[in-house]
């Protein structure tokens, strides 16, 4: 069709099954055997596999592929996808604290999405921010073992902000999955 832009071929890594992203030797989210121990690790397990994903979608790509935006008007990218989630990391911290708010990383509503510009900086940046921010929030978290302990001026339960943070992870995760796909056809879960 003449005006329509050219859509690159469905393809996968994966050779075992073909709806998968990679096969389950090469996939560092597959684990052999029962699963852990207890709330906290299962719900930890669950926000490990959905952070390795959206890391997975973004393999391979150069930043112009990153900073790619979805469909007009939406500023959606993979790399806005990143840092977004650094912030909300770092959001999720102010959840659990007394303290004043921690600033944003940046700056006004959807400086996320709007700075996620097409330079290698900004994308080394970006991925450096959302391990920090990560690690920051798993710090903070991990002192509290009673998945049902209350925190913040909210009064959040650990158990709460768990499941909050697997849900922000899973949506963006699905998200992830039809920008890798427009940017080179890449598909699988």
């Amino acid at each position: 069709m003449e005006g329509m832009s050219e859509q690159p071929a469905r393809w996968t890594q994966a050779t075992v099954h073909p709806d998968m992203w990679a096969d389950p030797d090469a996939d560092p989210r597959s684990s052999e055997g029962v699963g852990p121990d207890g709330e906290l690790p299962t719900l930890q397990g669950f926000l490990t596999d959905y952070r390795l994903t959206l890391r997975m979608k973004c393999e391979g790509l150069d930043a112009e592929q990153l900073a790619r935006r979805s469909v007009p008007p939406s500023t959606m990218s993979l790399l806005g996808l990143l840092r977004h989630l650094a912030e909300v990391e770092r959001d999720w911290r102010n959840w659990i604290s007394d303290d004043d708010p921690l600033p944003k990383l940046y700056g006004e509503k959807d400086g996320d999405f709007d700075g996620a510009v097409a330079e290698p900086t900004v994308v080394g940046a970006a991925y450096s921010a959302l391990e920090r921010e990560q690690a920051a929030t798993d710090a903070a978290l991990a002192e509290y073992p009673d998945p049902g302990e209350r925190l913040g001026k909210d009064r959040i339960a650990v158990r709460e902000l768990m499941v909050h943070r697997i849900e922000e992870y899973a949506r963006h995760c699905g998200q992830a999955d039809l920008l890798r796909e427009c940017i080179d056809g890449r598909v699988g879960q």
